[in-house]
């Protein structure tokens, strides 16, 4: 699984500053950052997987280098993706990272999968 190294590691220094409960996953072919386990953010090669207001999407969707999550073929409305380009200084990933986390206090949490016995 190829993901962007050097942008993983700027998102998890901004998490880590706001964050307690942080947990990583290899996912989607890239790392997702869980928080209070659920999914919070994600980072692929050339771009970011970020969850959503689902109520934010259409604003957010018109930003710079951001393009709606199609990952299986259907629209995610509470995912977009954002191009690594857009994300070179701290100030804009900061803005997506908050944008995550400010959605992640409100986010429901995918169901536990049983387990079998």
């Amino acid at each position: 699984m190829a993901y962007n190294e050097k942008l993983a590691d700027r998102v998890r220094e901004q998490i880590a500053e706001e964050q307690k409960n942080i947990e990583e996953k290899k996912m989607f072919g890239g790392l997702c950052f869980m928080v209070n386990d659920k999914m919070c953010i994600g980072v692929e090669h050339e771009r970011l997987m970020v969850r959503i207001d689902p109520q934010k999407y259409d604003e957010v969707i018109e930003k710079e280098g951001c393009r709606p999550m199609d990952f299986t073929g259907k629209l995610m409305k509470g995912f977009v993706f954002v191009d690594v380009e857009e994300v070179q200084s701290k100030k804009e990933l900061q803005y997506w990272v908050n944008l995550a986390l400010e959605y992640n206090k409100i986010a429901k949490a995918s169901k536990k999968k049983k387990t079998k016995t």
